[in-house]
């Protein structure tokens, strides 16, 4: 019981920078646009989220810097797109080449210090649940804000007229201009929130899961929080299974090397 309990807590841990990418990814798209920097705009979150909460000492302020971190590049991707037209394929994987270049830039006096790790915030009575409370209840606070961002962008997209009008744009911008919509405002919008999932989720990594830094930390998340929001097909009740999913495998292969 020990070990299972153990195990599911690391698959939560790997799971969460992914579901919070692929959420911001998942409204990106929604909206019409592809935006393939998720990696670089991770990266980036990790080493910002780190070295912010490295000198300040409180890793919310690094959370803050991932953030911070996310939309900028991500600012970057939407004036280009939206402001001069070019190619969002080629605009976003210039982005995190980018990303992943700026990171080792900026992360190089950091490397082989310890940050200050996120600590757990266990919820009272639920966390005491045999099995389930240790593992979903007991858990960093960034794990909880996982579960509120994926009901709010459910709720959001489905059940407010502010997420009707991005379904809109990203399903028929034509008609949507038309009818007297800012297109490129509602889509400048969606890129901001994507950077800053995709920030946070980085900034996980290295705050909460890892409270480290090593260059090329996120070793792919980007790519599969992208291909996560395909595997959902657009829709945020099937992106926690999804994540959670790749979250197990990743784990499992980590488990299969340990065993030889």
């Amino acid at each position: 019981m020990d070990f299972l309990e153990a195990f599911l807590i690391t698959v939560v841990t790997a799971s969460t920078p992914l579901l919070l990418a692929a959420l911001g990814e998942l409204v990106v798209e929604r909206s019409g646009v592809l935006n393939l920097g998720v990696e670089g705009m991770m990266v980036v979150g990790a080493v910002c989220g780190f070295g912010a909460g490295l000198v300040s000492g409180n890793p919310w302020v690094g959370v803050l810097a991932a953030i911070l971190a996310g939309m900028v590049l991500s600012a970057l991707f939407g004036i280009l797109t939206m402001g001069f037209a070019t190619n969002q394929v080629a605009t976003g994987l210039a982005l995190t080449l980018l990303g992943i270049g700026l990171s080792g830039l900026i992360g190089e006096d950091f490397i082989g210090k310890p940050g200050k790790a996120m600590a757990a915030l266990p919820i009272p009575l639920l966390s005491q649940i045999p099995l389930i409370g240790p593992v979903l209840f007991a858990r960093d606070p960034l794990v909880y804000l996982s579960f509120a961002l994926l009901a709010g962008v459910s709720w959001f997209l489905f059940r407010s007229k502010a997420g009707l009008v991005l379904r809109a744009v990203g399903d028929n911008p034509e008609s949507a201009h038309m009818l007297g919509y800012p297109v490129l405002r509602v889509r400048f919008l969606a890129i901001l929130f994507g950077g800053a999932m995709a920030g946070l989720g980085g900034g996980y990594l290295s705050i909460a899961y890892t409270p480290l830094w090593a260059e090329g930390m996120t070793a792919g998340r980007g790519w599969i929080a992208l291909a996560l929001v395909v595997f959902a097909t657009w829709l945020p009740s099937r992106l926690l299974a999804g994540a959670y999913l790749f979250g197990l495998m990743t784990i499992l292969g980590f488990h299969a090397q340990a065993a030889g």
